[in-house]
């Protein structure tokens, strides 16, 4: 299936003109057996306008559940479990599903002796039963830590037994039912230095702790893939070459490290980062798989509060040229947008004066990035 997959490339400039052809597509999701095509369609009902069926085999296609973080202070109801048609969408496209916040930390372990796993159970239950696997996100991170935890005046001992507790919960309640962790999650600075400051685990434990969740991690789930995720690490520069190093000690030591993500935050503002396929290559070199987590393409609000014709393509070429960097590389399998729908997109409350960065509008119409994905998983499967 790789080569196929690799020489599916060629096609994917031109896919965009591809007649739509009949194929196998996987069973309907249980969440969608009655819905027809998104609005916005090209064509009529047919499997291969949903991405998860578009997908060469075992490339997984997934995207952010909303919840949590910045929704809990917007004018909408929990978008997970008050949305109908979100959900309807989110089975019928995706394969694969990563809680947005709701297994952060100040999330899932707001206070030092409860968890709250009810969002979270939600979710993973909502995969199993549409056939998508899961993402867990994320475990050690400097940001997203409830108070007590960053206010808590504890010893070195007790905030190490306190991770490893976290872990050890978190990792073992999903045991088997969760595909890939970000385990460290932007343990670096822009400049390839660790975090050592804002990080509470680096600055109280150290940068051994790193290994050491690691290490809690597999032994929780053994079969789950642990991955380090991080932002402006598409392209090869300090940043990732700090990563770069890392993996290597990691692996040195025999630490459980499987894979490199990229987030890919990106913004039409500055150029897409042309050398993203040759930066997962060296880290697949490594031996670790790779993936692209947190997609989304953000563009400056236009007057009138709608994109251009133009301003639609060139997003669409950033989504395609993301997904055919990753489809390019053999051990990158997972393909992730962070949300599908700017109705409960991040990006205009925490990037003033832009917006639009998602494959559908707020009302569930289909924009030209949804196609220009589409379209090139379709060529990589047709081979």
């Amino acid at each position: 299936m790789r080569s196929i997959r690799s020489a599916g490339l060629a096609l994917a400039a031109a896919a965009l003109a591809l007649p739509l052809t009949t194929g196998t597509a996987t069973a309907e999701p249980s969440g969608d057996r009655h819905a027809g095509p998104e609005r916005g369609a090209p064509h009529s009902n047919a499997a291969f306008d949903r991405l998860r069926s578009a997908a060469p085999e075992g490339f997984y296609v997934g995207t952010a559940v909303a919840g949590g973080g910045h929704h809990l202070s917007q004018p909408y109801p929990d978008p997970f479990t008050s949305d109908k048609e979100y959900r309807r969408i989110l089975a019928r496209q995706f394969s694969s599903v990563s809680p947005e916040n709701q297994m952060k930390w100040d999330f899932i372990h707001p206070e030092r002796d409860r968890y709250d796993f009810g969002a979270a159970d939600a979710i993973v239950d909502f995969a199993e039963r549409n056939r998508q696997v899961v993402r867990g996100h994320t475990l050690l991170w400097h940001s997203q830590n409830p108070e007590w935890l960053e206010q808590g005046d504890f010893s070195q001992e007790e905030l190490r037994a306190i991770l490893r507790e976290h872990i050890t919960t978190v990792v073992g309640r999903y045991a088997g039912r969760i595909q890939q962790w970000d385990v460290a999650n932007e343990i670096f600075d822009d400049q390839g230095r660790l975090r050592t400051q804002d990080n509470i685990w680096i600055r109280e434990l150290g940068p051994g702790v790193v290994a050491d969740a690691f290490r809690w991690a597999h032994a929780a789930d053994p079969g789950a893939k642990l991955f380090l995720n991080d932002y402006n690490v598409e392209s090869v520069n300090a940043k990732s070459d700090a990563y770069h190093a890392l993996v290597q000690d990691l692996l040195e030591q025999g630490v459980p490290v499987h894979g490199f993500s990229v987030q890919a935050h990106l913004s039409t503002r500055y150029g897409f980062p042309s050398d993203l396929e040759s930066n997962l290559r060296r880290f697949d070199a490594l031996g670790l798989e790779t993936a692209v987590t947190e997609l989304d393409v953000r563009m400056d609000v236009p007057e009138g509060g709608r994109p251009t014709a133009a301003q639609e393509r060139t997003q669409a070429d950033y989504y395609r040229r993301a997904l055919s960097a990753c489809l390019a590389v053999d051990g990158c399998d997972s393909f992730t947008i962070w949300g599908f729908t700017d109705k409960y997109s991040w990006v205009p409350v925490f990037f003033e004066g832009e917006g639009f960065a998602n494959v559908m509008t707020g009302d569930f119409v289909r924009k030209p990035a949804f196609w220009a994905l589409r379209d090139t998983l379709w060529a990589a499967r047709r081979g």
